[in-house]
C-alpha cells in the first residue's frame, strides 16, 4: 500500500476534504426511485404526474450539481474515475435498456413513459458517477 493511501498519514488522500458529491448523488437516486415507486403504487390506474415530475426535476438538479462539483475537482484521479465510471455506464445502459423494454412491452405510453424513461436516464447516470467518484477519491491524484 502506498504512503498516500494509508489511513491517517499526513497529507493522505483519505484526509482530503471533498465536496458532498456522494451525498448529492444519493439524494438524486432517492428522488427518482421515490418517483418510480409513487407511479408504480398507482397502477393499474394512471398516476398523477405532478409529484413524479417534481421528484424527477429534483433528482436531475442534484445530479447536475454533483457532476459540476466532480468536474471542478483538482487534483483528482481522473484516469481511475473514467475507467470505473465508464464501465459502470456500460452496465447501467444495459440495465436501463432492459427496464425500458419492460415498460414498452407492458404498453406504457405517453407522458408516463416519458417520465419513467427520464427517471431511468438519471438513475443510469447517478450510479456510474457515484462509483467512479467513490473509487477515485481514495486514489493518488493523476500527475500534472
Amino acid at each position: 500500500m502506498s504512503a498516500g493511501l494509508q489511513q491517517g498519514a499526513p497529507g493522505s488522500v483519505a484526509d482530503r476534504r471533498l465536496p458532498p458529491v456522494a451525498e448529492l448523488l444519493m439524494g438524486s437516486m432517492a428522488c427518482v426511485i421515490a418517483g418510480g415507486v409513487y407511479m408504480a403504487a398507482q397502477l393499474p390506474q394512471r398516476a398523477p404526474l405532478g409529484p413524479a415530475v417534481g421528484l424527477l426535476a429534483a433528482g436531475t438538479a442534484l445530479l447536475v450539481g454533483a457532476a459540476v462539483l466532480v468536474s471542478s475537482l483538482r487534483p483528482f484521479a481522473w484516469r481511475t474515475f473514467r475507467l470505473v465510471a465508464g464501465w459502470a455506464v456500460v452496465a447501467y445502459v444495459v440495465i436501463a435498456g432492459l427496464l425500458e423494454f419492460t415498460f414498452v412491452y407492458d404498453h406504457t405510453r405517453g407522458s408516463l413513459l416519458v417520465v419513467l424513461t427520464l427517471s431511468l436516464v438519471v438513475f443510469a447516470l447517478d450510479i456510474p458517477l457515484l462509483l467512479g467518484f467513490s473509487v477515485a477519491r481514495y486514489q493518488d491524484p493523476d500527475p500534472g
